[in-house]
């Protein structure tokens, strides 16, 4: 994750630290893991928080929503999710994403009757999501979230993944040839 992101991620916690819970709720509406104010999202266990700049923060939501529901594992928090979408959060990105995410919320609806975010049970979210995998939209972020989830260094030991081998000899000589796990 850029340091941009985490000074971003810290400031937004700790802005929640300092509210009482009527304030927070007062100038914010919780869906399901999210807490969506003016100009911010966070976790609803306010364990990652993020400002935003051109995306209304409900289609941010969706959208790491939306990540979370493509590539679902249980041990990545949601900050990395937050970061694998945030570049959708630009003003040449955000056209696209609040359109895809609008087209999102009237599958949703017509589905299951209602928004994205609101369908409690992933199974329901994934019926909606492959109602539209063939859209530009959905491919788009699906084609996004391999690198930028799957890039963050941070997650990599979450699957035993050590990184590139190039600098340290290659995979040939670092248990490449050893077969003996198989048996």
């Amino acid at each position: 994750m850029p340091a941009r992101e985490d000074t971003a991620l810290a400031q937004g916690r700790t802005a929640l630290r300092g509210l009482t819970r009527r304030q927070l709720l007062s100038g914010a509406t919780a869906m399901g893991a999210f807490v969506i104010g003016s100009g911010y999202v966070t976790g609803a266990r306010a364990d990652w928080a993020t400002e935003m700049r051109a995306l209304k923060p409900e289609s941010f939501a969706a959208l790491v929503q939306m990540a979370r529901d493509i590539y679902p594992h249980d041990r990545v928090p949601d900050a990395n999710y937050v970061a694998a979408v945030k570049e959708y959060d630009t003003q040449d990105k955000a056209e696209m994403a609040e359109a895809g995410i609008a087209d999102l919320n009237i599958r949703a609806r017509e589905a299951k009757g209602e928004d994205y975010l609101d369908i409690g049970w992933e199974r329901d979210r994934v019926d909606v999501l492959r109602a539209m995998e063939g859209e530009t939209f959905f491919q788009t972020v699906r084609g996004g979230l391999v690198t930028g989830l799957y890039n963050q260094k941070a997650i990599w030991p979450i699957f035993g993944y050590e990184g590139e081998s190039y600098s340290k000899g290659g995979y040939i000589e670092r248990g490449f040839d050893d077969i003996a796990w198989i048996g």
